[in-house]
């Protein structure tokens, strides 16, 4: 329930001391806390828990422009290793909230927290609340056991949906709030979905919140990163009016990290809140934001620059629901260096808050192997990203000497053992291509499921190998044992599709070749099978010391197609 203000009878949500933040303690428990309980409690808690893993990701990013403002840095590293050593490294965020109390009230009169007091529609329109609440979307809802349409939330579950709204609230055409000079006809035409939205979203994860939010805190002097002396987050700048804020761009973390993509205005009672109103607010486009977003890796886009006329584009790297986070490896952990080739820009960048703390161990301030959770978090938009379709949320636990800057060979063993997980993958969709050839049938949909098989049984394994590597005295001995492990999963996999395949394939037929034709049938499959899994993991066992359930296979088969 809001209370009374001290001064009217005007009701008050205040975030600084109502409990409104899901949060999940290091003992299991769950619970909500207020902006201050969240700093306070910080070493206790294990991670916040939002209605969505997106929710999650806006959220902390909104406690890290706290951080950083109320801490007014760090400015640098060894700043941040004070920081680090210090258990009440936060100590300065209680009267910082204290002094700025007005502006993280929800229901100010004239200044509500992330939102504009006098939105107003021509018609004076409000609507349901489906429109911030990400799982029951306009259309088909998300999983949700809210269908069809959410009539009234708390304040708190409230506050979270205005956070995440202006992160990644969909696009396309939404009703004209009077007084915003976009609007046509009483509409302003898609312009694109809330800026984290555009991210394939990276957090680095440490045991506790505290210290999550301090891997995550990068300091002012981080080479590549822009940052101005006027960075500020939302509530130290004017309450937004209706419209964009004409050609601003963000001037650095705290301002980005509380960047208003919305316009919004809750209507609420003294029983919670029944209604919205929400417009576009202040866009940003993604291109070349290298230098100001650090939560995202990067792409060159070739396409992009020829477009736009410009030499170098990079645009964020949006994850793929299809692909495990341990599978893209090398785009979080490959140094900028070795991803380009000579003088040619890198085709793409690990986000930059994995460049800070490769810079923390490269330094010395972060032993070389302390853990971290490279979590991967973001949205699919569908239909003209008009709806949320998917949202990825993935993690890879690794030493943070993966990272360092100048001993570069535990990472890339890392992303070739990656490597050596495709080529076997890749082997084994060959496998089931051949049995289908052998039983003359369609190869596509055997195909696919083989590889989404042969990936599933090795993300445990790939994971386990990655968290001990830097452990490891010798990586190119442990990326051999990797071989020899993927060697033996993939081994009986295809063991299961050649039983499965069936008499048809056992009998085989006549197949068509790049060198003219051949019988094919199960047993030459699985000839040409065992020789090029050997061959793309660098034929792991000697031939005296192949494993139990391997008989040697010849380096090439007669027909093999090239």
């Amino acid at each position: 329930m809001p209370e009374p203000s001290s001064n009217t009878s005007t009701l008050t949500f205040n975030l600084t001391r109502r409990p409104w933040i899901p949060v999940l303690y290091l003992d299991g428990r769950q619970s909500e806390l207020s902006l201050r309980g969240v700093f306070q409690q910080a070493h206790e808690l294990r991670r916040l828990v939002g209605d969505l893993p997106t929710q999650e990701f806006a959220l902390l990013r909104l406690l890290l422009a706290v951080a950083h403002d109320a801490l007014d840095g760090p400015r640098d590293s060894e700043q941040w290793a004070d920081l680090w050593a210090d258990e009440e490294c936060f100590a300065a965020v209680g009267p910082y909230l204290e002094k700025h109390r007005e502006r993280f009230d929800l229901l100010h009169p004239q200044a509500p927290f992330f939102q504009v007091a006098q939105l107003r529609t021509l018609k004076d329109e409000v609507f349901s609340l489906n429109r911030i609440v990400a799982d029951v979307p306009n259309g088909d809802p998300f999983f949700s056991s809210r269908m069809p349409t959410v009539e009234r939330l708390g304040f708190a579950e409230a506050a979270r949906w205005v956070i995440h709204a202006h992160a990644y609230d969909t696009s396309g055409i939404k009703t004209g709030a009077a007084g915003d000079d976009r609007a046509k006809g009483g509409k302003v035409y898609p312009l694109g979905v809330g800026w984290a939205g555009t991210l394939g979203g990276v957090l680095a994860e440490g045991e506790t919140l505290r210290e999550t939010l301090l891997l995550n805190l990068i300091a002012a002097d981080t080479p590549g990163l822009r940052s101005m002396a006027e960075d500020r987050p939302a509530w130290r700048r004017e309450p937004c009016e209706p419209g964009a804020a004409k050609g601003r761009r963000p001037s650095g973390l705290r301002d980005l990290y509380t960047w208003q993509t919305r316009r919004l205005r809750l209507h609420s009672d003294a029983e919670g809140v029944h209604g919205v109103v929400l417009g576009y607010g202040d866009p940003l486009t993604p291109h070349n934001m290298h230098d100001r977003e650090p939560m995202t890796a990067w792409r060159r886009s070739l396409a992009q620059e020829k477009k736009r006329g410009e030499a170098l584009v990079y645009l964020p790297r949006e994850h793929d629901p299809a692909r495990a986070a341990w599978r893209g490896l090398a785009a979080l952990i490959a140094d900028r260096v070795e991803a380009g080739q000579g003088a040619e820009a890198a085709p793409y960048l690990r986000p930059g808050i994995l460049e800070w703390i490769a810079r923390l161990v490269t330094e010395r301030v972060l032993p070389r192997g302390y853990l971290i959770r490279a979590r991967v978090i973001g949205p699919v938009y569908g239909t003209q990203q008009s709806v949320i379709d998917e949202i990825v949320d993935d993690h890879v636990t690794m030493a943070v000497a993966l990272l360092h800057q100048q001993d570069r060979e535990y990472a890339q063993q890392a992303i070739d053992a990656v490597a050596d997980a495709e080529a076997a993958v890749t082997v084994l969709g060959d496998l089931a291509t051949d049995l289908a050839r052998a039983a003359g049938t369609e190869p596509e949909g055997p195909r696919g499921t083989a590889r989404e098989t042969g990936f599933a049984a090795l993300d445990d394994p790939y994971r386990t190998w990655l968290q001990g590597l830097a452990a490891a005295d010798d990586p190119y001995a442990q990326r051999a044992d990797w071989q020899q492990d993927v060697y033996r999963h993939v081994i009986r996999l295809g063991q299961k599709l050649l039983t499965s395949a069936g008499d048809t394939a056992w009998a085989g037929r006549t197949v068509p070749t790049k060198t003219g034709s051949l019988w094919l049938n199960s047993a030459l499959a699985e000839t040409w099978f065992r020789s090029r899994l050997s061959k793309a993991l660098s034929h792991p066992f000697p031939p005296d010391r192949q494993p139990a359930d391997s008989a040697p296979a010849p380096d090439s088969s007669p027909g093999v197609p090239a």
